[in-house]
């Protein structure tokens, strides 16, 4: 059985950020969650480069991966989670994770991706203290004269 899905409404009401992005790496799709978690409107982002969201010191590796995917039309990240820093519109550095999806025409060509975005900055920001917490009770569970 097949539902009418409405795409529009299952885009613009996911809790996720959904970005569509064409060959070159302009952004032709941003929904409310990526202006949520980005800071940019959909006025801000569409047509421009993804270079809105990647900080400085990755963006040579990103282009690296993405032109490599667009002439292959293959993507290691459509069932692994990729786990990257990103940026928001005020500066502030986010922990995302995503998976992407490739678009192709009629023809079998490479015509885009499709990135679904999670903010991930304050589970990571817990696990970097519970690992920090961590590293703290091994040494004093390591102290000379700690017998227990």
């Amino acid at each position: 059985m097949q539902a009418n899905l409405d795409f529009k409404q299952l885009v613009e009401g996911a809790g996720d950020a959904i970005m569509v992005c064409d060959a070159e790496g302009a952004i032709t799709l941003w929904n409310r969650a990526a202006e949520r978690i980005f800071g940019f409107s959909e006025a801000e982002a569409l047509g421009q480069s993804l270079d809105l969201i990647i900080p400085q010191r990755q963006r040579q590796r990103h282009w690296d991966g993405y032109n490599k995917t667009m002439e292959t039309g293959v993507t290691k990240y459509g069932a692994d989670l990729l786990r990257v820093p990103a940026l928001h519109k005020d500066g502030h550095t986010l922990s995302i994770a995503f998976t992407v999806s490739m678009l192709f025409s009629a023809a079998h060509e490479v015509t885009g991706i499709v990135a679904i975005v999670r903010d991930e900055t304050a589970r990571f920001a817990e696990e970097r203290k519970l690992r920090a917490r961590l590293v703290e009770v091994e040494a004093t569970m390591n102290e000379p004269g700690n017998d227990s």
